[in-house]
């Protein structure tokens, strides 16, 4: 069997749906809103992949390290946030973070 293009955007269109759907779900924890993300993140980051693989050229790889940097950034300040807020809150409820003023 051959893996087409198709096979991978159909892949990527079902991990992207999976995420939107983590995210509209689960509103109240942040651990899963940032699951989400990264995982919408990922689902972008195959779909350049694939494109890139079957045009031939190696940009969209290119573009995927960038996108993967910058996500590690997102994870790292997300991250932060969620540890601040259960230091302070015993809690990681996203409605909670207006409680972190100062």
């Amino acid at each position: 069997m051959n893996l087409t293009l198709s096979h991978f955007l159909i892949l990527g269109a079902l991990l992207f749906a999976i995420s939107m759907v983590g995210i509209f779900l689960n509103r109240k924890n942040l651990i899963v809103l940032l699951m989400s993300i990264e995982l919408m993140l990922l689902a972008v980051n195959m779909n350049f992949v694939a494109f890139s693989r079957y045009a031939q050229d190696l940009h969209g790889q290119l573009f995927v390290f960038f996108i993967l940097a910058v996500a590690a950034a997102e994870s790292a300040v997300g991250l932060a946030i969620l540890v601040l807020l259960f230091r302070n809150l015993n809690s990681i409820h996203v409605d909670d973070i207006d409680k972190l003023k100062g």
